[in-house]
């Protein structure tokens, strides 16, 4: 540790000298010129004046390197030497001539500079008093005697040692030097009355100087400049021109110092005046009190006056509870008008004006919360991570340079954001909302919009309604206590309307960066500030939010889990969870894998993992009952034990497509629901009659324009097809997809539909390991579709081993998983007739031909399934 200047004015100087009287500080006797201090025989002289020893320099210095400091001639300065090196030099130089060399290091930081870390002038010092502190330290006290440039270092260990050169000032002598001499030292006079820590006696000793170059020393050494500037004042060898510099840098000390003098009286004014309205008011409640006026309304105007106050609210908001607050004033209690005035000052005090959390914007910290507490949703994660990073960067470019104007004067800057989280249930959309409120260090607020159907839910009553309440957004703000929380508005896709309001469009200033800088409650009527917040809205699907409201927000899809991400999730999360809540210890139960898929695949059907939770849930509760009994101490649950305690599977994903399939006109789709993908069995059948054709199972009408038109393309390519041409000239065809409760809608299932009846009409069963998806045109072109993450998952859930796609939709595989992905193969088509011969089994041997007509169907229909279990 180079030397540092360890006071900074003479005050503390005395009290460091009266502390090592007291004995705080040990004292170290300093030898004169030649003698040792350890030689008591030798009378010690006196040490000569300091012309002397500026004349009396040695060409070779110790030099002791300072750190943020620069030591003048003719001046007196305390340091404090800790650096192992520096202690040597200085005890060596206790024990000789005492003389040392001072020289300033560039990197105030650098704590032990060498030859290249040094200003190249430096100052020639005596050190007078030296002093051991308890720590190891030593404090010596030095007088500057001249000026020296530095040359070539002999030495570097113990410490450093320098060939130096003298380097005298030039004092010049006439009217304008002792003009400038005058006017430093009236402004630093100036200056001392504007510092009160400046001792009276320094002033008096500068004003009683004469030495131009003295004078100037002396005001360098106790005024504050910067180092760079220091050394500069150091290194001018004209007196002149160290005074013009010093003049520079008093004038501008002094407007800052004046400056801010005046600042303080202004505010020490606007105090003044504020105690004085005080000291009235406390006048007229004294006068009150005794003409016998005092009452518990005044008492309650001044507490709601002072939490006005602490509220710190807008001008335009401070403005609406001053009137509102004179006039609850000068109100009777008993007026009917009291009450509500005073539920309005009540609202406005305590919303969160003012309050806020401020974020963590540590973006690695942020990652590992949201990895910690939700297993992938990478897009999500990744969105949250974009803002804490622009916030980040953005706060610390404002911080770094001044904040240019704006540019755009009719977009302001957006702070926060409106995110739209989109997946079926399950998947952790709300729980992913305080997982983003922890990683950000904000407060999370939850409001449900299911069933929402009045629009001042969301915008608030006017006060003229008995019992009128803001909307719930600020009742939200208020009971979370900061202005810029993490909001979740839930179900967004749930809500309704009718005579009273659509909440859906009250929403939109709520959710426009534009606009709610200034959202307004019909119950407050002033302007709040929402643009701080970042509101999540959660849905599972958008076709029912309205177009206006889904375009102000950004969209981030969540998706299905595959299966190996549900038993990844069920290890990291739900399994202990559930393990914790049914007071099991993690040594009691062990869940292999293959217990986890067996859940999974013969007990649940879900895109998410709620129903997941609930049956190892049930697990645990079962194997809890059977520990209580002391029948066992410890489980592992495995494939088979599941079976045992949740009864016969519920779903049999491979078995029911291989007998749906197992008979000509029925093939397997694959859909997208709003609760994640699933399979659509299209069956078709035909009866005696001529052209007719039936649909049933709840279609929509997009759904049956796509069955007609695979019809048409049936008909219209029966030679091509192989088929017979004078089918549909016999018979009618009934076209049903089952779970006729549930609506159905949408043109992707146009080639399963066209598979079907081709399948009906050529006897030839689809093979029962493929979905399909594709819409149909007339000239029988397949078209893209979407969802396909969600049907992929779909098929691999069911068991399937084969996927028909449109060829367009190719790109759209990247979005599926890896493992997914392997295990599937994927056919792309663009035409009927690539699907035809991909999705129909080969035709029946020419023995079974020989058959007739009417037991053909009937016997295909019994055989054949045998047959294809046998080959798969």
């Amino acid at each position: 540790m180079a030397a540092t200047r360890w006071t900074e004015n003479l005050n503390e100087l005395m009290s460091f000298i009266a502390d090592s009287a007291s004995g705080l500080w040990h004292e170290v006797s300093l030898s004169p010129i030649v003698t040792k201090v350890q030689e008591p025989a030798l009378e010690e002289k006196a040490p000569p004046a300091e012309e002397d020893l500026a004349t009396r320099v040695p060409d070779v210095l110790a030099i002791l390197p300072l750190r943020g400091l620069v030591v003048y001639p003719q001046t007196v300065v305390p340091l404090t030497v800790g650096q192992p090196r520096s202690i040597k030099l200085v005890d060596d130089a206790a024990v000789g001539e005492r003389i040392i060399g001072l020289v300033t290091s560039k990197d105030p930081e650098n704590a032990t500079p060498g030859p290249g870390d040094l200003y190249p002038m430096g100052t020639a010092a005596i050190v007078h008093r030296l002093f051991r502190a308890p720590d190891g330290t030593i404090r010596i006290v030095v007088q500057g005697l001249s000026r020296f440039r530095l040359g070539e270092f002999i030495d570097q260990e113990p410490y450093l040692r320098a060939h130096v050169t003298p380097a005298p000032e030039i004092v010049e002598q006439g009217l304008e030097i002792e003009a400038m001499a005058r006017n430093v030292r009236d402004q630093f006079a100036q200056i001392a009355e504007l510092v009160p820590s400046v001792p009276r006696e320094l002033v008096a000793t500068v004003t009683a100087l004469d030495e131009p170059l003295q004078i100037a020393y002396t005001i360098a050494n106790y005024q504050r400049i910067e180092l760079e500037q220091a050394e500069q004042l150091l290194e001018l060898d004209s007196t002149t021109a160290k005074l013009k510099r010093l003049v520079g840098l008093l004038t501008k000390e002094l407007e800052v110092l004046q400056l801010g003098a005046k600042i303080q009286e202004e505010a020490r004014s606007e105090i003044e005046k504020v105690q004085r309205q005080y000291f009235l008011r406390e006048q007229m409640k004294a006068i009150q009190r005794e003409l016998g006026e005092t009452d518990e309304q005044a008492a309650e105007v001044e507490e709601l006056r002072k939490k006005m106050e602490v509220a710190k609210l807008p001008p335009e908001a401070a403005e609406q509870a001053t009137h509102e607050l004179d006039r609850l004033a000068k109100l009777p209690t008993a007026a009917a008008e009291y009450g509500v005035i005073r539920s309005y000052l009540d609202w406005l005090v305590t919303l969160p004006w003012s309050v806020a959390t401020e974020d963590k914007l540590d973006v690695a910290d942020a990652r590992g919360v949201l990895d910690e507490d939700h297993f992938g949703l990478k897009d999500v994660k990744e969105r949250i991570l974009e803002f804490l990073a622009v916030r980040k960067l953005r706060s610390e470019r404002k911080n770094q340079a001044p904040e240019a104007p704006p540019t755009d004067l009719v977009r302001r800057e957006r702070e926060g954001a409106i995110l739209c989280f989109v997946g079926p249930p399950g998947v952790g959309k709300t729980s992913l909302g305080q997982s983003i409120a922890r990683a950000m260090g904000r407060k999370f607020i939850r409001i449900s919009l299911g069933g929402i159907h009045d629009e001042a839910e969301i915008r608030g009553h006017r006060r003229t309604y008995i019992g009128a309440l803001p909307g719930r957004i600020l009742q939200a703000l208020r009971r979370v206590e900061s202005r810029n929380p993490v909001f979740m508005l839930d179900e967004v896709d749930k809500l309704g309307a009718d005579f009273r309001g659509d909440p859906a469009s009250a929403l939109l200033e709520v959710l426009d960066p534009e606009q709610n800088r200034e959202f307004r409650d019909h119950y407050l009527e002033v302007a709040f500030d929402l643009s701080q917040v970042l509101f999540i809205t959660t849905a599972n699907t958008m076709e029912t939010i309205p177009g206006p409201l889904l375009d102000r927000m950004e969209v981030i899809p969540i998706t299905s889990y595959t299966e190996h991400e549900k038993v990844t999730i069920a290890r990291g999360y739900l399994v202990p969870r559930q393990i914790r809540e049914n007071g099991l210890l993690p040594e009691e139960i062990a869940f292999e894998d293959e217990a986890l898929f067996a859940l999974i695949r013969s007990y649940t059907r879900e895109a998410g993992v709620r129903n997941l939770e609930r049956e190892i849930g049930s697990v645990c509760r079962k194997v809890v009952t059977r520990i209580a009994e002391h029948k066992v101490e410890r489980v592992a649950v495995t494939p088979e034990m599941v079976g045992e305690l949740l009864g016969k599977p519920r779903f049999y994903p491979n078995a029911e497509v291989r007998e749906r399939t197992a008979v000509p006109g029925v093939a397997t789709a694959l859909a997208w629901t709003p609760v994640g993908g699933d399979l659509l069995f299209i069956e078709a059948t035909r009866m005696p009659g001529k052209h007719g054709f039936q649909l049933t199972g709840s279609l929509g009408q997009v759904m049956q324009e796509s069955a007609r038109a695979a019809l048409s393309y049936v008909r219209s390519k029966t030679s091509e097809l192989g088929l017979a041409p004078d089918f549909f000239e016999h018979n009618d065809i009934h076209l049903h997809i089952p779970a006729g409760a549930q609506p159905k809608d949408g043109p992707s299932a146009g080639i399963t539909m066209a598979t079907a009846l081709i399948s009906l009409v050529a006897g030839r069963p689809v093979r029962s390991d493929l979905g399909m998806t594709g819409e149909i045109t007339l000239r029988g072109q397949v078209l893209p579709i979407g969802g396909l993450k969600e049907k992929v998952l779909a098929a691999h859930r069911a068991g399937l081993k084969a996927v028909i796609l449109p060829k367009r939709n190719m790109r759209d595989l990247d979005d599926i998983p890896e493992d997914v992905r392997t295990q599937l193969k994927f056919i792309p088509v663009e035409r009927m007739e690539e699907v035809v011969a991909a999705a129909l089994t080969k035709p029946r041997a020419p023995a079974t031909r020989k058959r007739r007509v009417p037991k053909a169907a009937g016997a295909a229909g019994r055989a054949r399934p045998a047959k294809r279990r046998s080959h798969a």
